[in-house]
């Protein structure tokens, strides 16, 4: 029986070619952007979840509340490790880890430029990154031990072992190999071609930072088995103000390293969404759209019932019963939805990259899990009964009697379930176009947004090898060469916002005030570099002014949050040195440039905090020649290491690379939505057309013209699309507007995004329509009538 049924849907199949086709087409299309949705959301999902540890693993958190408002923020003083892992039992060990600049690694003249992060020892106890070769307890325990990545020995080594061997770092420090990774997934943050030890930090930079006001490193910790996150915070929540006595008052408190990536947005204090809400909107997209190629089945299936009619009737009469019936329309659909996966694989496939690019990760298809093959066969079927189940139930509903008979009649009430489901599909695409509008006008407002300086023709190079020790004499050269007209050293690059710190204070803060600051060090010609508008005093100028060795500047906020009526000459205090204000400038986005601007404090010469050179380019002579001259300068002065210059208007519109990951996601999900839904409204209006040829015939013998017979066929699906974009408006709308709220500059929602939609739906569903109508409208009426 079951190899009948089979027969009987293989030859349906092939018997109607052309809805076979759209119905495969459409499914497949669907089924292969939603494999290709589901690969990135485990991705996402599983992202630094894989460590044996990961349900006793936590993140130190800071917390901290000013007029009502709960701020939290993952970065920590360098103390607070070691404090947690000696004072509190609960505590199986603390991790500290700093992401460092791009360095230069040497071995027997063969040099190569590498990105990694220090770490305490017992960073791989702590966390699962295998080693291939080395001691993993040990790999860390002394300064001078390097981990590199398997990926990078190769590179450095090519089939040598690399354990033991002895290289340069920066030119300047002498490392051993201790270890070598295994290469880390591409869905973790601990990302890097080395490890150095946290001890390395101190022999780096020369210093060993005790601040707790420092927040610039982040805390991993490790709870002992049994011990309760929910008590363990009660206890140490006050750290930070006992061992600051009182001059830090922010909280601390630890929260999940499984939920840090998803679940990293805080409201009020709270975990109040983040990169949960992208993986959520996807998961639904997926599901949409693979419904909606689910719905052109039902529709094409359920639009041929008068066909399909008498071949019911006559089952029945010969004692078919509706439970066989059923089951050989499942099969029917079943067996579309197995060939429709097997295309859906390799259109995934060659999708890949194009994805991959996309969402900006290296995803694969694991064929070689099987896993993943249980999950396809899973998929296939639950697609195929989603798919066959509703046209099943109908056509084995069919009175064999009323058939057999000639008296039935196909369900035409003013809305069928047919009807429905074409609204649903409509009302998906509408919201998709809708949203994809709304997401890019965000961004484009965001881009055109002021962000407070000129970023033409500024560039800045990360401090490497001996820049530090010749800055001033690099600064005076790149001045006197020509290649720059303006330069500025500073602790941090105008692009990322890298420090913050809440230990200021100034006469008439409230006691109870606990303000974050964004803080940047420089040794002078801030403004002039920048060229960021002073509102009042003048630039921080030590060779002109020696007391600007305590000089500071302020924006425009933080004079507004301190409350002074005449900034200059005010003192603040920070790290028991009284600054003294000397100009108050602009505000501008350091951070992202979707949030409100922050008050800021740049302070004077902090040489031991240097690590960026910020220069203007010559806007005399071509950017090219100024390069030139600026590489140079610093080839003299920093000779074994490749001149690497960053431009700021480059690196700031990188800021936006999530959000455009996000929109061009939406846009392209959004195309595929309406392609499958005309795919299946083309051939709903091709069954339409062909179920009324003799309906138009008449007409046409009649005297009606072209376009009103044209026009007969596509009010109907005029109708139904106009229904949906009245339905997808409200959604639209609140889905929208829910999305914005998450951030502080924004856009707001305006009416002809969806008067616009709603013209683009309409248009496309008419296009797509009206090649039928129009095709049944100018056909022979001679043929349709003949056998009349």
């Amino acid at each position: 029986m079951f190899k009948n049924y089979i027969k009987i849907a293989w030859r349906s199949l092939l018997s109607n070619k052309g809805f076979s086709f759209i119905n495969i087409t459409g499914l497949a299309v669907g089924m292969a952007a939603a494999m290709l949705i589901a690969l990135w959301i485990q991705n996402e999902i599983s992202f630094d979840r894989f460590h044996k540890n990961i349900d006793s693993l936590y993140v130190a958190y800071n917390r901290s509340t000013f007029e009502g408002e709960v701020n939290c923020w993952s970065t920590t003083p360098n103390t607070l490790g070691p404090a947690l892992a000696q004072e509190y039992p609960e505590v199986k060990s603390a991790v500290r880890v700093d992401y460092a600049e791009r360095h230069l690694i040497e071995y027997n003249g063969k040099k190569l430029e590498a990105d990694g992060f220090n770490a305490d020892p017992g960073f791989f106890d702590m966390f699962s990154f295998p080693l291939v070769s080395g001691n993993k307890h040990d790999a860390l325990s002394s300064s001078n031990h390097i981990v590199i990545s398997q990926v990078f020995a190769k590179k450095m080594f090519g089939s040598e072992d690399a354990l033991g061997k002895i290289i340069m770092f920066d030119n300047k420090h002498s490392f051993v190999v201790s270890g070598v990774m295994k290469p880390q997934p591409s869905n973790t943050r601990f990302q890097g071609d080395y490890i150095t030890p946290w001890s390395f930090i101190k022999v780096f930079w020369g210093r060993d930072d005790q601040n707790w006001g420092n927040n610039s490193y982040r805390t991993f910790v490790q709870l002992k088995p049994g011990a309760s996150l929910e008590q363990f915070n009660k206890k140490i929540i006050n750290i930070t103000i006992r061992h600051s006595k009182h001059r830090e008052d922010n909280e601390v408190f630890l929260y999940p390293l499984s939920d840090y990536y998803l679940h990293n947005i805080f409201k009020d204090g709270k975990p109040s969404g983040g990169r949960v809400d992208v993986v959520r909107l996807f998961t639904i997209i997926a599901g949409f759209i693979l419904l909606i190629a689910c719905i052109n089945f039902m529709n094409l299936s359920t639009a041929r019932s008068e066909k399909r009619a008498k071949e019911v009737g006559i089952r029945k009469a010969v004692g078919a019963i509706k439970g066989a019936l059923i089951g050989q329309f499942l099969i029917e659909s079943v067996i579309v939805a197995l060939i429709s996966g097997i295309i859906a694989i390799v259109l995934a496939q060659v999708s890949l990259p194009y994805f991959n690019r996309l969402v900006q990760w290296q995803l694969s298809i694991p064929y070689g899990n099987p896993l993943f093959w249980l999950c396809m066969l899973a998929f296939i079927l639950l697609t195929g009964i989603l798919a066959g189940c509703y046209p099943a139930l109908y056509l084995s509903s069919f009175k064999s009697v009323e058939v057999l008979k000639g008296t039935f009649r196909s369900f035409n009430a003013l809305i069928t379930p047919r009807k429905l489901l074409v609204i649903v599909q409509f009302t998906f695409a509408v919201v998709m176009i809708i949203s994809t509008i709304i997401i890019r006008r965000q961004i484009q407002y965001a881009q055109q947004r002021d962000n407070g300086y000129d970023k033409s023709n500024l560039v800045y190079t990360p401090f490497s090898g001996d820049i530090k020790k010749n800055e001033q004499l690099i600064k005076n050269e790149l001045l006197n060469s020509g290649a720059a007209v303006a330069v500025s050293i500073t602790s941090s690059n105008l692009v990322t916002s890298q420090s913050n710190s809440w230990g200021l204070e100034w006469q008439g803060k409230a006691p109870d005030a606990k303000i974050v600051f964004d803080q940047i060090a420089t040794q002078g010609d801030f403004i002039k570099t920048v060229k960021i508008p002073l509102v009042d005093g003048r630039d921080i100028n030590p060779a002109a002014y020696p007391t600007d060795s305590t000089a500071c500047l302020i924006n425009e906020s933080a004079a507004k949050i301190m409350n002074f009526k005449k900034p200059i000459g005010q003192v603040i205090d920070k790290d028991f040195v009284k600054w003294h204000v000397v100009g108050v400038f602009k505000d501008f986005i350091w951070g992202s440039p979707f949030d409100a601007k922050n008050p800021m404090f740049v302070m004077g010469p902090r040489s031991e905090w240097d690590n960026v050179i910020n220069y203007r380019l010559n806007p005399a002579q071509s950017i090219s020649a100024s390069l030139q001259k600026a590489e140079a300068v610093f080839k003299k002065f920093n000779p074994a290491f490749p001149f690497n210059p960053l431009f700021v208007d480059q690196e700031y519109q990188a800021k936006f690379k999530e959000q455009q990951r996000t929109g061009n996601l939406a846009g392209t999900f959004a195309l595929l939505t309406i392609i499958i839904s005309c795919l299946g409204l083309f051939g709903l209006a091709a069954y339409m057309a062909s179920s009324r040829t003799k309906e138009i015939g008449v007409r046409k013998v009649l005297g009606a013209s072209v376009s009103s017979i044209a026009t007969l066929i596509s009010k109907d699906f005029l109708k139904l699309v106009m229904i949906s974009i009245f339905i997808a408006t409200p959604i639209a709308w609140y889905a929208m507007h829910s999305w914005l709220q998450g951030y502080t500059y924004r856009i707001e929602v305006e009416w002809w995004v969806f008067i616009l939609a709603g013209f683009a739906a309409i248009i496309i569903a008419m296009v797509t329509v009206s090649f039928q109508s129009v095709r049944a409208a100018i056909a022979n009426p001679v043929k349709s009538l003949r056998s009349e």
